[in-house]
């Protein structure tokens, strides 16, 4: 008996009694203490050992109930005795679908083994994108536009050059670059490191996943700030100027009394010998010192991000003949290709035209009789013709009334074309006497089951035209009321060291807070639009859904 055992126990001890701390007022044999003493080490034993074997228990029971998750979705033979599970696979994998529960029935000891064969089906597959580390932030941006259909065109591979640079198009500036170039940096290089993986702070996952994407936003940053010759809203001079400011100085009345009250001249070309050839990489950094360097930047940088916006339209716009021919889909090379080219080419290409035209055929001499292409775009619509703004080239007006009248001969086509077309088909096969909806299916024969295309049919937009330009004025601004001011407070060596510590403390946070981080966040957004509406948008419907395997990996293809 357990009482009797235990008065054995104490009379093999000398008799002595204590009172124990947790019951007062009732003494205590020393046995009695061993024993609650080794019972709790034993339990403390024992639950270290159930902490240390907990994570693979979790582990198991998670692979189980996954498991019993997808037998409990197979359909239950009763002839046959057994399960039949009909599942997607991708075809590259569909040799190791078949070689592992043949392998898995040998290790159980299974009588019977496992068949597997493809069957025909009539549903639209599910898509599967391989990604690794570099492409997953990319392809996300893709997907979060809409899952692409089964073999449609995927943006993501042109995504990860176009985007970047379209972002710094309109951050292009070589220290801001630098920064964000230097921050995606580090997180590449501890990629691996556990403490950078674990943390559960929602922005911190937000950069850490999009790393490689920061990378090259940042490095084509750098390029376009070397383009732009901009860092930190300041000029650099690299190369030897190409223009000679003492031409200027020996043909103009520039006196001192006019140098003192001007302290900011303007560039003139048109003068003899002041121009002694190109800047080999750049603006040249004699526009920083020029009052009139902003609406030249700004000219400049504004035509060039039209003709990169309609260049990527037009790009969007063929990739969709991928799709109509890989598909079958012919009508819509007639019935929306063709129409989209002639009115992209009849009102944006015409503009392109017209600016190269002009940068060709008028010098600096005559420059100042250059006509103005934003009017002449106008007037195109308008029919009409400004008496004040010279034309470009002989028989003008026609050309621009003839692309405008096709243009708006394409936009009907675009409207009504494929729409009509359908409802054509759907009525003739219901003459025929087939009952099948065109409507909920896909649109030709090689879509299988894809949905309505969400593309709304119509022209091109004009939204790759507004493409801003701030950071380059806020970089300005920022350097002129906070560093200038800085550096102009004193000009003792002691004094301007204690200025200008607490001054550039405040260049500093300004410049992250406002350029990197804001600007950043805008012209982010800015890109991600133009890729959506006026890239993807022409050749991508993302009406798919993504193929989710069985499997016991966790998904980490982000981190």
């Amino acid at each position: 008996m357990p009482g009797m055992g235990l008065r054995a126990l104490e009379s093999s001890y000398p008799t002595s009694s204590f009172r124990s701390p947790r019951l007062t007022g009732r003494p205590l044999a020393l046995p009695l203490l061993q024993v609650l003493q080794e019972t709790e080490q034993f339990l403390g034993q024992v639950l270290q050992r159930v902490q240390s074997l907990l994570p693979p228990w979790q582990v198991q029971i998670r692979k189980m109930k996954a498991v019993y998750l997808m037998l409990n979705q197979c359909s239950l033979s009763v002839t046959d005795k057994c399960l039949i599970a009909e599942v997607w696979c991708p075809t590259r994998d569909l040799v190791t679908l078949q070689q592992t529960p043949n392998e898995s029935s040998l290790r159980s000891g299974a009588g019977v083994g496992t068949v597997v064969h493809r069957i025909p089906s009539r549903e639209s597959p599910p898509t599967l994108i391989r990604t690794n580390r570099f492409t997953a932030s990319f392809q996300g941006i893709v997907d979060a536009y809409g899952v692409g259909c089964y073999q449609e065109v995927n943006p993501a591979p042109y995504t990860i050059i176009t985007f970047p640079f379209l972002f710094a198009v309109m951050f292009g500036d070589v220290g801001h670059g630098l920064l964000m170039f230097l921050f995606a940096l580090a997180m590449v290089l501890g990629e691996n490191r556990p403490s950078m993986k674990a943390s559960q702070n929602e922005i911190w996952r937000t950069f850490f996943g999009g790393r490689y994407l920061l990378l090259l936003m940042g490095a084509f940053s750098i390029y376009t700030g070397f383009i732009y010759n901009e860092c930190f809203s300041r000029a650099t001079a690299i190369f030897p100027s190409g223009w000679s400011i003492r031409a200027m100085v020996n043909q103009s009345d520039w006196s001192s009394e006019f140098l003192a009250h001007h302290p900011v001249l303007t560039l003139d070309p048109n003068v003899t010998g002041v121009f002694l050839g190109p800047y080999p990489f750049g603006i040249d950094p004699i526009w920083s010192l020029a009052i009139n360097h902003l609406s030249f930047l700004n000219s400049y940088k504004m035509k060039m991000s039209v003709i990169l916006g309609i260049l990527h339209m037009a790009f969007g716009v063929v990739l969709g003949v991928f799709n109509h021919i890989h598909f079958g889909q012919w009508h819509r090379l007639l019935l929306e290709f063709v129409p989209e080219v002639l009115f992209l080419g009849g009102l944006f290409g015409y503009l392109v035209f017209m600016i190269v035209y002009k940068w060709l055929a008028f010098s600096v001499a005559s420059s100042a009789e250059a006509p103005s292409v934003l009017i002449h775009f106008i007037n195109m619509f308008l029919f009409s013709q400004s008496p004040t703004n010279r034309p470009l080239y002989p028989h003008q007006v026609p050309v621009q009334t003839f692309l405008v009248v096709l243009a708006l001969v394409s936009v009907p086509v675009l409207l009504l074309g494929t729409p009509l077309y359908l409802c054509s088909q759907h009525h003739r096969k219901r003459r025929l006497g087939r009952q099948q909806r065109v409507w909920s299916w896909a649109w030709a024969r090689g879509g299988g089951g894809r949905r309505m295309d969400r593309r709304a049919w119509g022209p091109p937009s004009m939204n790759a035209l507004r493409v801003p330009m701030p950071p380059a004025e806020l970089s300005e601004v920022l350097w002129v009321m906070v560093m200038r001011i800085g550096l102009g407070m004193s000009r003792e060596l002691g004094m301007a060291s204690l200025v200008l510590v607490p001054v550039f403390a405040a260049f500093a946070v300004l410049t992250v807070a406002i350029l990197l981080v804001m600007e950043g966040l805008s012209a982010f957004l800015h890109a991600l639009r133009l890729h959506w509406v006026e890239f993807q948008n022409k050749f991508y419907t993302g009406t798919g859904y993504k193929l989710s395997p069985f499997t016991f990996e966790v998904e980490q293809s982000a981190l």
